[in-house]
């Protein structure tokens, strides 16, 4: 059948700014599964006057939707399918020391953040909007390597340390863990070509993480393709979703058959979730991988 096309929003490498501080501005602070992030409704209050150069806030509020295909992909919001895949890090001991990992579609960067936190070697950040990259991702992931600061070197006396404010110090960032970031907006195959294409030195990632990107079939063969360019070849990818999204027609089941059909990876579902709507966890690897 014919591919239908979608908006190909060109990719973007997003600069770590010098100024830590200035990307925590006006920023408030929540904390989950021991992870900083930034509320999401302040961020949306103060964008709604539409100087945010893609005016994603204004046209999501106005069309009362979490989606706009090709506009906004869903990321100022924290879909619980990325909860399960944290969870399912430590379940199943995933481990991250040394591994170059990717957060496809990364919204809060939570996943990145938890692979940053388990000692990962790099760790890539993409979102389709660079609003959500420069408004939420990257202000997290400051927030995180600041934080990761003060615990190392202190042991594990997390639980005897004080709770976080919620207007965020001074950055006092790590910039050897800040040093580990890329950050990249743009559609999957533009930000593919962009990392495969550039000047600086690329090797394909070691995990790829993912949650709630296969909600729309007419996506699937560009995440696919770019799970295929950009994963090592004895990588795997980590895919968190809900066994089918209600109105966009997409699921875990429909992308399984995608791929099986494809015949480049081969999958299997590690986890189940049976609260409410089922959600799954998937593990994708290349066929003749190790």
């Amino acid at each position: 059948p014919p591919k239908k096309e979608f908006c190909c929003k060109a990719a973007k490498e997003h600069d770590i700014p010098e100024d830590l501080d200035k990307v925590l501005e006006n920023k408030v602070m929540e904390t989950v599964s021991d992870l900083y992030y930034i509320n999401m409704s302040v961020v949306e209050m103060m964008c709604l006057d539409g100087t945010n150069g893609e005016g994603i806030v204004s046209r999501s509020v106005a069309s009362h939707s979490d989606l706009i295909p090709g506009v906004y992909e869903g990321g100022l919001k924290i879909w619980e399918c990325t909860f399960d895949l944290i969870d399912y890090f430590s379940e199943a001991e995933i481990q991250f020391t040394n591994k170059t990992v990717l957060d496809l579609g990364c919204g809060a960067g939570l996943l990145g953040i938890a692979a940053l936190r388990g000692k990962a070697d790099k760790v890539h950040f993409q979102d389709y909007n660079s609003t959500v990259i420069d408004e939420i991702t990257l202000p997290n992931a400051v927030a995180n390597c600041r934080s990761e600061g003060n615990r190392m070197g202190s042991g594990d006396d997390r639980k005897t340390s004080k709770p976080p404010s919620k207007r965020p110090k001074k950055a006092e960032c790590l910039p050897d863990v800040l040093t580990k970031c890329r950050f990249f907006s743009g559609e999957w195959s533009e930000v593919s070509q962009l990392l495969l294409s550039s000047n600086k030195p690329f090797s394909k990632y070691d995990i790829i993480l993912t949650s709630e990107t296969i909600y729309n079939p007419d996506y699937y063969g560009a995440l696919h393709d770019t799970l295929a360019q950009l994963l090592d070849k004895n990588g795997r990818v980590y895919l968190a979703s809900k066994a089918h999204y209600f109105g966009v027609g997409g699921g875990i089941h429909l992308f399984e058959k995608f791929t099986v059909e494809r015949n480049v990876f081969r999958t299997s579902i590690v986890k189940i979730i049976d609260k409410g709507l089922q959600r799954c966890i998937m593990e994708m690897a290349f066929k003749d991988s190790s």
